[in-house]
């Protein structure tokens, strides 16, 4: 099936991190997710493991609070049990419930395979694995659709290939940096898959610019990509725009992605988020960044392959 997604889905992996029940940082933490839920954006990202289950406890609270509408609005990830590393069919179900508790809702309209590193490709598409637990969810009703949430791309390819996952997830891999999920993507696509592109800045480098210690894919930027991104950094300005606009709509514009997931930590970075993408990016910007030519990515998936 195909999520009736919007450009944007708002990601929130640090909400709530470090607050308890009850204290005055909870109840910060839960007006600011009320705001996420007022935005015009129509899903709200989170998972299991985010900030150790607060993310999901806060936007539960938010939810409570809003209603109904707030209630269809989350879209969630199961994880491995954080001791033991266990990722079969109990597993994604405790995580299942660990999640619908937390949120206060009973069903979910997306529900992903998150970050199956703890196990094979096979023991996560056998028997008693991992996504026979998503597809018991999907044909019980109690989740609409079911995807697969990662990084590498060999791993990713894989589990796409299958045909039996809704939704496909990659982050870092499909930006001006790397455009190495591009022919996953494709992939998904074909099969009517829903395919959302996480982490459009890098994780870094494409919001902060080229700097000291600057990161992409929660890697050091090599000193090569520093001297290509500043190279970007002056094709946008030459054309009043800037680099995180220029990184934003990058995957906005692509045919290849329904929907880009951007974490957002706070009201003004909503605020920021909506006027990247409000800003007209002139054609020419494109033509110069193919002119740039590939630039030197740090990411390595050889170990997934």
């Amino acid at each position: 099936m195909t999520l009736n997604v919007s450009p944007l889905t708002l990601g929130t992996s640090p909400l709530g991190r470090g607050t308890e029940p009850g204290s005055p940082e909870e109840d910060a933490a839960v007006r600011f997710a009320e705001q996420l839920f007022d935005s015009s954006h129509a899903f709200i990202d989170t998972s299991n493991n985010y900030s150790g289950g607060r993310s999901e406890a806060v936007l539960g609270l938010a939810i409570a609070r809003k209603g109904t509408d707030a209630a269809t609005r989350v879209i969630s990830k199961v994880d491995c049990d954080p001791e033991t590393g266990a990722f079969d069919r109990d597993r994604v179900m405790r995580s299942f419930e660990e999640t619908t508790a937390r949120l206060g809702v009973e069903r979910l309209p997306l529900l992903h395979l998150h970050d199956p590193y703890t196990v094979t490709f096979d023991e996560a598409m056998g028997r008693g694995g991992a996504v026979e637990g998503l597809i018991e969810l999907r044909e019980s009703g109690r989740v609409d659709a079911i995807g697969v949430a990662a990084g590498p791309v060999g791993m990713m390819a894989g589990y796409v290939e299958t045909g039996v996952f809704d939704a496909v997830l990659i982050h870092n891999r499909f930006t001006v940096v790397d455009h190495s999920a591009a022919t996953v993507f494709a992939d998904a696509r074909e099969r009517g898959m829903t395919v959302f592109n996480a982490a459009p800045f890098g994780a870094g480098i494409l919001a902060t610019g080229a700097r000291e210690g600057a990161m992409y894919g929660y890697r050091p930027a090599t000193p090569e990509l520093q001297e290509w991104v500043s190279r970007l950094e002056r094709v946008a300005a030459s054309f009043g725009v800037s680099l995180p606009a220029v990184a934003l709509h990058f995957s906005l514009r692509s045919p290849l992605v329904d929907s880009t997931v951007v974490g957002i930590s706070s009201a003004r970075r909503l605020a920021q988020l909506d006027e990247l993408a409000a800003t007209p990016i002139p054609d020419e910007v494109w033509t110069q960044l193919e002119a740039l030519g590939p630039a030197p990515s740090p990411v390595d998936d050889s170990a997934y392959a």
